[in-house]
């Protein structure tokens, strides 16, 4: 398959973008700047141009065209800029939902984040409550869509290097998953039919990422 990845330079699409191409995808990393191309382009990607803020839902069809599948893997980061939590985590998320259905691609994938259904706490703070809405509401407009949609929400991420051990379920404890990790388990769903309409929780774990999958399912 060909994948467009909205948030294709970020952290765990930079993991992701390697497996896919190993696998026989081809991975098209969508970002902001022409000058990521050489580093996407070394690591299997093709690469496209999308302003996840700036553009509409049009110029999200007209960047996945020619696509079968959309991976959503953007965050607006760890920064105080509770304003990004809509802009790149909610509306890229609903634009992309709504530029996969003008573009004709039923496949959709969507990093989310553990436990958003749960009530904030009141002393969280306005950045955390945003980015958790955020989430919270960019898996239901998913949920609702009549695409084939998958969510995972994986707990807290890090940069340690891959295991290739993960646990799934529909509902954990917060805990932490590298993100190699996560992209390994966005890979092995993309193309499996048997995971369209799931939702679940991702952290690491004992079992590999196939045998995780097929426990939940």
């Amino acid at each position: 398959m060909r994948i467009a990845i909205v948030g294709g330079h970020g952290k765990v699409a930079l993991h992701l973008h390697p497996i896919l191409a190993a696998a026989g995808h081809t991975p098209l990393a969508l970002v902001r700047s022409e000058s990521y191309r050489a580093e996407l382009e070394a690591l299997g990607a093709e690469v496209g141009l999308l302003d996840i803020e700036n553009q509409d839902a049009d110029g999200f069809a007209a960047a996945f065209a020619g696509s079968d599948a959309v991976v959503f893997a953007a965050g607006g980061g760890p920064d105080g800029n509770k304003e990004r939590k809509r802009t790149v985590d909610l509306e890229g998320s609903t634009k992309s939902i709504a530029g996969a259905k003008a573009a004709g691609i039923r496949r959709f994938v969507q990093v989310s984040a553990i436990n958003v259904d749960e009530p904030v706490p009141a002393d969280a703070g306005e950045v955390w409550t945003a980015y958790v809405e955020a989430k919270r509401d960019a898996d239901i407009a998913l949920r609702d869509s009549d695409l084939e949609w998958t969510i995972l929400r994986p707990g807290g991420l890090t940069d340690d290097p891959a295991t290739g051990r993960v646990k799934l379920a529909p509902k954990l404890g917060r805990d932490t998953i590298p993100r190699a990790d996560v992209a390994a388990v966005i890979a092995a769903v993309i193309d499996d039919d048997a995971t369209v309409g799931k939702q679940w929780e991702l952290v690491s774990g004992d079992a590999s990422v196939d045998e995780a999958i097929a426990a939940v399912l």
